[in-house]
């Protein structure tokens, strides 16, 4: 059988809807965020990444990258295996209390990543709570939607950001069923924020649990980085909060936090935990010091909107059309997968500017994207640079420009 031809079939497809992803390859370098050097044909340049999820540049913040370095000195590069077999190491409950201090709850549990903590603690609660609905937004990211479908549970689809279905269709549940509401604060590529006031009124109507990914919220939103439910006071009337150490905290792995019991049950329960190798002892120690370093600094917050207001103002004085939402992210329209590849190699070939195209599957087609995220670091002549590249490469291109 020519499993190769069977391969490439799919990615040419893939590469003549415009759909395939390129990889480029970057070195970032410590203390320059959000510079960068791109190794490409056998040479290096210097680039500014606007596209980081590291949205706060924790990842290089000096005390975060010592206490790496520190941990792993002392305790070695590896966990050593899964925390059942190979025990649980200190930092890895240092992190965890400083999570559940972060969401004012009893008690955090680590994962190796935010995928992994959505995709394992919805499959758990689904498969094992009696008569599981899980309602779930109908823009909901990936992971989630792998643990609902992991866990076998009834599964209802309720419109993205609309309490009034969610209550329409809460009401239409038998009583005895356990119903879930799961959804997210900040959803990352339209960067629209849910109306989590709203949403847990109506779970809390219909004794609904409720289920927040604060994933692109943490470290962000809040007076000391909880997320949006903590900058709108309503973290103590959610069920579960899960987030990831992985954007704003600038290291790896996810987590999710809630009462004593409930993060035993997933402890004891969720396969996602019991056979995953656990994060490094210096991972955990590092992300310890970046939460602890963001719950009481509002510095790199604060620059952070101002530059994402600066980039807004400019987009919007130059006509690139962006989409208009509450959050750090800006989305620059393209609506052409081939256009945006295009757009994005020129950027990185002409500008020295690396963003990444986002094409479907991660949106819809049609919707095709470059998603910015500027960070505290950028200056105000990166953005000027960002923009008049954008304008120019507008005109070249010959792109509709927005309309006041």
């Amino acid at each position: 059988m020519p499993f190769d031809k069977l391969f490439e079939e799919q990615l040419d497809t893939l590469k003549a809807e415009g759909n395939y992803r390129y990889f480029a390859d970057l070195t970032r370098q410590c203390g320059q965020h959000p510079r960068a050097k791109n190794h490409h044909d056998g040479e290096t340049r210097d680039v500014t990444v606007w596209c980081s999820n590291d949205y706060l540049g924790m990842g290089q913040h000096p005390d975060v990258v010592e206490a790496m370095a520190e941990t792993a000195r002392a305790c070695g590069t590896g966990a050593g295996g899964t925390r059942n077999i190979s025990g649980t190491n200190h930092h890895h409950l240092l992190l965890e209390r400083e999570l559940a201090d972060l969401h004012g709850k009893e008690a955090a549990l680590l994962f190796t990543s935010g995928y992994v903590s959505n995709w394992a603690a919805l499959s758990t609660l689904g498969s094992r709570l009696p008569n599981a609905v899980i309602l779930s937004d109908a823009l909901n990211h990936a992971s989630m939607i792998e643990g609902i479908r992991h866990s076998r549970a009834d599964k209802v689809i309720w419109k993205h950001n609309d309490p009034e279905d969610l209550d329409r269709k809460l009401a239409r549940l038998p009583a005895n069923t356990t119903k879930i509401v799961a959804f997210e604060s900040v959803y990352s590529m339209d960067g629209d924020i849910a109306p989590i006031r709203e949403i847990v009124e109506v779970a809390e109507k219909h004794g609904a649990m409720t289920y927040l990914d604060e994933v692109h919220a943490v470290g962000m939103y809040g007076p000391r980085g909880g997320g949006v439910a903590e900058r709108d006071g309503l973290m103590d009337r959610i069920t579960l909060i899960e987030g990831t150490l992985g954007k704003a905290f600038g290291v790896m792995g996810g987590y999710i936090t809630g009462s004593a019991a409930l993060c035993d049950f997933i402890r004891s329960f969720a396969s996602g935990f019991i056979f995953t190798t656990a994060l490094p002892p210096a991972v955990a120690s590092a992300a310890t010091v970046s939460i602890r370093h963001l719950k009481a600094s509002e510095i790199e917050r604060a620059q952070q909107r101002r530059q994402v207001a600066r980039l807004r103002a400019r987009l919007d004085a130059e006509g690139i059309p962006h989409v208009r939402n509450p959050s750090h992210i800006i989305p620059v329209m393209v609506k052409d997968p081939v256009k945006c590849r295009m757009l994005s190699d020129y950027l990185m070939d002409q500008f020295g500017i690396y963003v990444q195209p986002i094409n479907y599957p991660t949106v819809p087609k049609g919707t095709e994207r470059l998603r910015f995220t500027p960070g505290p670091n950028h200056t105000d002549a990166d953005i000027d640079r960002l923009v008049e590249a954008l304008s120019s490469l507008w005109r070249q291109c010959a792109l509709a420009r927005a309309t006041a």
